[in-house]
Order: C-alpha cells, then sequence, then structure tokens
C-alpha cells in the first residue's frame, strides 16, 4: 500500500463505491485477463506511476490492474465534474492513493494535480494532458526519472503532439485514443451512448423531432449524430473539414454553418477538441430555450464567459443545468457547465467499450516499461500488435470466432507476381 497522501469527500462512501467497481468489472473481461497476468508476472514492480483520469468505476478496474502489476499508483481527477465520490473513496480503501473531489475548484484540481506529481512518477496516464504539462512546466527535475507515459483522449494526443513539434516534450508517450480499438468504439459508441445519457437525465427531453446540432463530426460526432437519429432526432452536423463534412452528408445528416444551425437548433452538443466554436455570434442567433452542451474534453468549446456577459440573470434549474436570461428576453439553457455532460450529469462510457481503451492503457504502460531508454521523447501510437490482441480478447470474451488466413492466401497478399 502506497504511503502518498489523498484527498476525497467522504471515505464512508467506500462500500458502496466498491459494490459499483465490482459491477462494472463483469463487463471487462479483457481487462480481467490482463490483470491475472499482471498479478503472475508483476511487470510494473517499483515502478511509480501518476495517473490523471475521470475517476469512475471503470477507472477504478484500471487502477486494480496496475496495482496488481506491482504498481506502486496514485490517481489524480482530470475534470473537476467527472469524480464519482464513491470510487474515490473506493479507491483509498483499496489502498490507491486519490486526490479527487467532485465539482472541485480549479486551484484545487491543480493541486491534486501537483500532489499526483509528488509521487515523483515513472509512467505517467493522463486524459487530457494537465498532468504532462505542469510536470514539463513546473517539475521538470522529475523528467529525469520518467520513462515515458500515455494519453487518453483527442485533446490531449494534440498538446502533446504540439509539445512535441516544438521539441519541449521530454520523454515517449503513447497515443492510445489513436488505437483502432479505442477511437472505434469509445469515442464512438461510449461518447454516442454516454453523451445522450448525459443530456437526458440532466433534462428530460424527448429527443423525437427535436433538431439537434452536432458540432464536429469526429468519431464522437459518428456515435452522437447515429445515437440521436435512432431516438427519432433530425441531425444537423457543422464542420470544417470538407471531408469530415462530405461523409455527414452521406450519412444521412444536414450539413450547413453553424450560423445557420444556430437560429434553427434545439439541442446543441460540442465535440471537437476546439476553443469557441459555439462562440458569440451563435448564441446571439439561437432560439428561445435552446439547450447547448459539451462533450469535448475542456470547457472552453462553448463560449460561456460571452453568454455570461450577454445574460442580464442567471440561475440553476435542475441538477447541472443553467438557466442563462438574455437581456433580449431569450433563455438558453447551459448543461453541465459547458464541461463533459456524459460524466458530469450521467457516468460517462459504457464499461464494455472502456474495458477495450483500458486494456490498451495497461499494455501500453507495460510496453513503455519493456522498452526503457530505447523510444525517442514523441508521441507514438499503440503498437500494433496491442491492438490487435485488445481486438481478439474482446471477441474471445463475447464468444465470437473469426477466420483466419490459409497459407495460400498469406503468400497472395504478400506477392505481387500472381495477377489477371
Amino acid at each position: 500500500m502506497s504511503k502518498a497522501p489523498h484527498h476525497i469527500k467522504d471515505a464512508s462512501l467506500a462500500e458502496s463505491g466498491q459494490q459499483r467497481v465490482e459491477w462494472v468489472a463483469r463487463e471487462m473481461p479483457v481487462l480481467a485477463l490482463i490483470s491475472e497476468r499482471f498479478s503472475r508476472e508483476k511487470p510494473f514492480q517499483d515502478i511509480r506511476i501518476s495517473a490523471c483520469l475521470h475517476i469512475t468505476t471503470e477507472t477504478a478496474n484500471l487502477a486494480l490492474a496496475l496495482q496488481a502489476g506491482g504498481a506502486d499508483l496514485v490517481l489524480c481527477a482530470s475534470n473537476p465534474l467527472s469524480t464519482q465520490d464513491d470510487t474515490a473513496a473506493a479507491l483509498v480503501a483499496y489502498g490507491i492513493p486519490t486526490s479527487a473531489i467532485k465539482g472541485e475548484d480549479d486551484t484545487t484540481y491543480y493541486r491534486h494535480i501537483r500532489s499526483a506529481l509528488d509521487h515523483k512518477p515513472h509512467l505517467t496516464v493522463d486524459d487530457g494532458a494537465d498532468l504532462v504539462t505542469t510536470l514539463h512546466v513546473e517539475r521538470c527535475q522529475l523528467l529525469k526519472d520518467i520513462i515515458g507515459g500515455t494519453e487518453e483522449t483527442t485533446t490531449g494526443v494534440i498538446r502533446l503532439r504540439s509539445m512535441a513539434a516544438s521539441g519541449q516534450l521530454k520523454y515517449p508517450v503513447i497515443a492510445v485514443n489513436d488505437a483502432q480499438t479505442k477511437y472505434l468504439f469509445d469515442n464512438r459508441y461510449g461518447t454516442g451512448q454516454s453523451t445522450i445519457d448525459g443530456i437526458t437525465r440532466a433534462t428530460n427531453v424527448l429527443w423525437a423531432g427535436k433538431k439537434v446540432v452536432v458540432v464536429g463530426y469526429g468519431w464522437c460526432g459518428h456515435g452522437l449524430a447515429l445515437r440521436a437519429r435512432g431516438l427519432g432526432a433530425q441531425v444537423i452536423v457543422t464542420e470544417v473539414e470538407p471531408t469530415r463534412a462530405l461523409e455527414a452528408v452521406m450519412d444521412g445528416n444536414r450539413v450547413m454553418p453553424m450560423a445557420e444551425a444556430a437560429r434553427i437548433g434545439d439541442i446543441f452538443i460540442t465535440v471537437t477538441g476546439d476553443k469557441h466554436v459555439i462562440d458569440k455570434s451563435h448564441l446571439e442567433l439561437m432560439k428561445d430555450g435552446a439547450i447547448v452542451s459539451n462533450s469535448g474534453h475542456f470547457n472552453v468549446e462553448i463560449n460561456i464567459p460571452a453568454l455570461e456577459k450577454m445574460a442580464r440573470s442567471k440561475r440553476r434549474v435542475r441538477p447541472s443545468v443553467d438557466e442563462y436570461t438574455l437581456t433580449d428576453g431569450r433563455h438558453i439553457f447551459l448543461l453541465g457547465e459547458g464541461r463533459l455532460i456524459n460524466l458530469a450529469a450521467a457516468e460517462g462510457h459504457p464499461a464494455s467499450v472502456m474495458d477495450m481503451s483500458f486494456a490498451d492503457q495497461a499494455l501500453s504502460l507495460e510496453h513503455l516499461v519493456k522498452n526503457r531508454g530505447k523510444l525517442k521523447p514523441v508521441v507514438y501510437a499503440v503498437p500494433e500488435d496491442i491492438d490487435k490482441e485488445v481486438a481478439r480478447l474482446k471477441l474471445a470474451a463475447m464468444g465470437i470466432a473469426i477466420d483466419s488466413l490459409t497459407p495460400a492466401q498469406k503468400k497472395y497478399l504478400s506477392s505481387w507476381q500472381e495477377g489477371t
């Protein structure tokens, strides 16, 4: 058990948290298989890990797998509103120091990140790159002992690639977000379902017949559009990339500029990873009663400061729903303070998809340890053999068998002589 400090809301919540951790473990068979092997082989013996992740029941199962592998692990939250306080208490009871409280302010949030860095990690696990950037800016003296790190989400990968391009990244990081067993499932099916779940819990809105504006058509946008259409919504997509916009059209969505969508949308959901994609000019066009939400990593996708200035009053009308009354009398409803609505108002992604994402995390961390000192300080893709192994294990856990190439087929695919 680590002797590192912890900071949670209420230790008495541990029992209920442990019950929920055990419940989602049923849906995480791949991570369970990895954890069993880790417990025998101890790949992280004498390795300190600092992880900045959403403190959820699924994350707890990843933490337990790393602990089984011998890791000396500490956790902090990667988002002020995503923490499940009973899960944080359960983690501490499991002997994993955790610093995370749902609703913590920015000062507390960064104090928790610095506490995680006080652990003097050999490996970092990040979701959004706040841990890594704080390490590089404020704790440079720790960099010499870092073996490597992993990054869970699109926003973090963008930040880390920017650091690497400018020569600022000082250790290798594996972009777990870019693994096929992550983005094709976690981003698409996980974000699609959990975001709809969060908005529904926050508002109890009927989706059928609503004009839903999906801002950004990456894999998260794909999933959102798919689920919203399935509930009977009329989906409108806004994009800046022509290929993605064309794909959105071919998938059956309406595509238009945000300035047009703002006038007719009922529910707006941002999933771009960029800043102010819903800006003041768009807020000025929205109709009375428009619901605005975000499922991108940071709370900058909606220009909330502009909304605050436009409003003559603001009140909390439901948990996770703030009503802004504008000077012209219109009302705009902002969900989850502009933060990840699937975690601010719901429980995040279903465990079944996080099983693959966290399997990628666990195996990528093992890969970093095995290749200690051999990797350059750049952003790496998840090794293809890890990606395929996670998919294979998931299929096996689902009781699904697939075909294999015959020797003749392998030879044909690796040769060029045979043709028409």
